[in-house]
């Protein structure tokens, strides 16, 4: 006797079963496999852009105190060259608080990261 279960369970939906299973599987690791790709660049340019921060960090510090002591020597005191280089960086404070606005570094940032996730989607024609 045949019943309605036996009937569904044929061997072309089982193999029709077996391919959809298939396929979603593949997809499901198609998409862990981009969001690793993802991760994976993001991590990288994050430490490699505190890295480069990070140097360029000590090379402005470095520099500034040998700009200190040159001036140092140059006008024969013990502070006054120092003085002059932390004055320096008061102008650029000053300058940075009153004559920059943020929309000029927001417009420098749309234009850089610009449809950045787009560019990196390989898929797309």
């Amino acid at each position: 006797m045949v019943t309605d279960d036996d009937a569904s369970k044929t061997p072309r939906n089982d193999s029709l079963m077996g391919n959809l299973m298939g396929y979603l599987d593949t997809r499901i690791d198609l998409v862990r496999l981009e969001a690793q790709e993802k991760v994976k660049t993001a991590f990288v340019g994050t430490v490699h852009g505190a890295a480069m921060g990070l140097i360029g960090l000590l090379f402005l510090i470095f520099l500034s105190i040998f700009a200190g002591l040159a001036l140092n020597d140059a006008l024969d005191s013990h502070f006054w060259g120092f003085g002059i280089v932390a004055g320096f960086y008061l102008v650029l404070l000053i300058i940075f608080l009153i004559g920059v606005d943020k929309k000029l570094f927001q417009g420098i940032a749309d234009k850089l990261l610009n449809n950045t996730i787009y560019k990196s989607d390989k898929r797309q024609a």
